[in-house]
């Protein structure tokens, strides 16, 4: 497989099960809101706005799938949709992609 995958053609559940990880080309700077990403690469800037996100982001390498990320970094599975969008648009702007 591919090291991206179009995201929008992903369904949710297809997000969660997949093994992610930030770009190699991405750094993240803490920001009091989150963090900013920044791409090397393409030269985006993308806002993280909430610290859980970013939490996400970070662990994502270190977990079997988005899911298992997901559970242990306590966000609450009733939120999982608007995370599974976040990482979405962040699989869409190459900051981070699969493993």
């Amino acid at each position: 497989m591919p090291a991206t995958v179009p995201s929008a053609e992903m369904t949710e559940t297809e997000l969660l099960d997949r093994a992610w990880e930030l770009s190699s080309s991405v750094a993240l700077r803490p920001e009091p809101f989150g963090a900013l990403a920044y791409h090397f690469g393409n030269r985006r800037l993308t806002f993280l706005k909430r610290p859980e996100l970013v939490t996400l982001v970070r662990a994502l390498a270190e977990h079997p799938d988005a899911r298992s990320a997901l559970a242990a970094t306590g966000v609450p599975e009733q939120q999982w949709g608007g995370y599974a969008a976040a990482l979405r648009g962040l699989a869409a702007a190459d900051m981070i992609r699969l493993r």
